[in-house]
């Protein structure tokens, strides 16, 4: 309920108020500044000092002061009112800061994740696939590592002077896709339906062999461009996805924010009606009502 004021007590309150303008002069005013830095009590224990951390107190100082300039308390309940609102205000800052430090968490340790696969379970995945090969071209960390095999089998080959089946066998091991598609080429390439003699079929072998190797590793160059494009665009969507926190730490920190602007918003109120009534004005009464979260 509102209580009304007599006339007499308004006019007190008018001249009071006349007395208590804050300092007029410009000594008077620079030394004003300072009370924000010297009476901030409770907003100077908000400040986070630890070995990883540590809060800028001038960068604290200087809210403080804005608040004070602009709202210009007077009297020991006005500047804690004020107090108040730094304080609170700072911790919403702090707030922001850790959702987005919490973003960047998510996305930088989801990306590190996906960039450095355990080596020994990816080899694991593709052995188990049925066809270690077929399942290696389905990436560009795959396809990197059968463009190194195949560099290697190509210089075996200049080596033996053409395509043998020790060398499929020692370069690709177990059977699979690639092994035996070599195992044709070098059935057929051993067939000598046109009568040439020894050493011109070996040549022809070699020639053909190679020829055969430079094939594959064109066409795996062109599966990596591709796979590279779209490992790029789902890494994109993922880092999108990952740009909202969980929903155990966002409501975490929204109920962290919500409190925290229940406490500014209140001591604003409750600031303007202090300062209302040393001015001698009317004080309406109040919006809304403050239920205690207290049994």
């Amino acid at each position: 309920m509102n209580k009304k004021m007599s006339p007499e007590q308004l006019d007190a309150n008018r001249r009071n108020a006349q007395k208590s303008t804050g300092p007029k002069t410009p000594e008077g005013r620079t030394v004003s500044k300072m009370n924000a830095l010297k009476h901030g009590i409770l907003s100077k224990q908000v400040l986070v000092r630890g070995l990883n951390i540590n809060e800028s107190s001038r960068d604290l100082n200087a809210l403080h002061e804005r608040f004070w300039q602009d709202l210009n308390p007077v009297g020991p309940v006005e500047e804690m009112l004020v107090d108040q609102i730094v304080t609170a205000h700072w911790r919403l800052r702090r707030a922001l800061r850790a959702e987005s430090g919490e973003i960047a968490l998510s996305v930088d340790e989801g990306q590190g994740k996906r960039s450095r696969p355990n080596p020994e379970l990816q080899a694991m995945a593709w052995k188990i696939s049925g066809d270690t090969v077929w399942a290696m071209e389905g990436s560009t960390d795959g396809i990197a590592i059968l463009a190194q095999w195949l560099h290697a089998f190509r210089e075996r080959v200049e080596q033996d002077g053409e395509l043998t089946e020790a060398a499929i066998k020692s370069m690709f091991g177990e059977k699979n896709s690639l092994s035996e598609t070599f195992e044709k080429l070098r059935l057929r390439l051993s067939e000598n339906s046109d009568g040439a003699d020894a050493a011109s079929r070996r040549e022809q072998n070699k020639k053909e062999a190679l020829a055969f190797i430079d094939r594959e590793l064109r066409m795996l160059n062109w599966k990596s461009v591709y796979f590279e494009k779209r490992e790029k665009a789902e890494e994109d969507a993922r880092q999108s996805a990952a740009v909202l926190p969980s929903m155990e730490v966002l409501e975490k920190i929204l109920r962290y924010e919500t409190k925290l602007e229940r406490q500014m918003y209140l001591a604003m109120s409750q600031l303007e009606r202090v300062q209302r009534m040393r001015q001698g004005k009317d004080v309406p009464p109040p919006m809304t009502m403050e239920v205690s979260e207290r049994p």
